[in-house]
This record gives C-alpha cells, sequence and structure tokens, in this order.
C-alpha cells in the first residue's frame, strides 16, 4: 500500500471519533446555554415577584426560545425554580443534560 493509500485509510479511521467528538461537544454546548436560559429565567421571575408581577409569566418571557414543554417553573414561597431540558443533537438524552436554577425574591 502506498503512503498515500495509507493516510487515506488512516482519515477514513478516524472519521467516527472525530464525528462523536463534534456530537459531544453540539450536546455540551446545548445543556450550557440551557444553564444560562434557567438562571436568566428564574431571576426574572423573583423580580417580577419582587415588583409585584407573575413570576411564571416573566419567567417564560425572559427565555422565549425555550418550548413550554421543555420548561418547567415552579413558585414555592418567594423561591422561584426553573427548569429547562436543552435540545441537544440527534435526540441525545436531553433528561440527562436538564438544568436546573434557583432565585429567592428575599424575605418579605
Amino acid at each position: 500500500m502506498s503512503e498515500r493509500g495509507q493516510a487515506t485509510v488512516e482519515v477514513v479511521a478516524l472519521l467516527p471519533l472525530v464525528a462523536a467528538a463534534v456530537v459531544a461537544l453540539t450536546a455540551l454546548l446545548a445543556a450550557g446555554q440551557a444553564r444560562e436560559l434557567a438562571g436568566h429565567a428564574a431571576t426574572a421571575g423573583a423580580m417580577a415577584m419582587l415588583q409585584g408581577g407573575d413570576p411564571e409569566d416573566a419567567a417564560r418571557a425572559a427565555a422565549p426560545a425555550v418550548p413550554r414543554e421543555r420548561m418547567l417553573v415552579r413558585v414555592v414561597g418567594r423561591t422561584v425554580w426553573v427548569r429547562v431540558r436543552p435540545r441537544p443533537p440527534f435526540g441525545l438524552a436531553a433528561a440527562v443534560l436538564s438544568t436546573t436554577a434557583v432565585a429567592d425574591a428575599g424575605p418579605r
């Protein structure tokens, strides 16, 4: 086998590894984006509570790109909990990459 043929075989052998690395990186970026969105939404919900508004509506409005079925907002007392499931590539385990953010509106 020539050197050129050997190099082609090596590149072809590495393609699955490169593809797996790209998918893993994309999944991690989706999880990071979900974490940021959950944090912003929880903070917006707590701020709305302080201003007398509806914390759930404010949390959902803070992350309009997240579909309703991928975001769970819970208000317990003066604490806002937001859980966001990212949309990872190829339908990978979104539940595993889910993130929760908590924001507290403080004492009354």
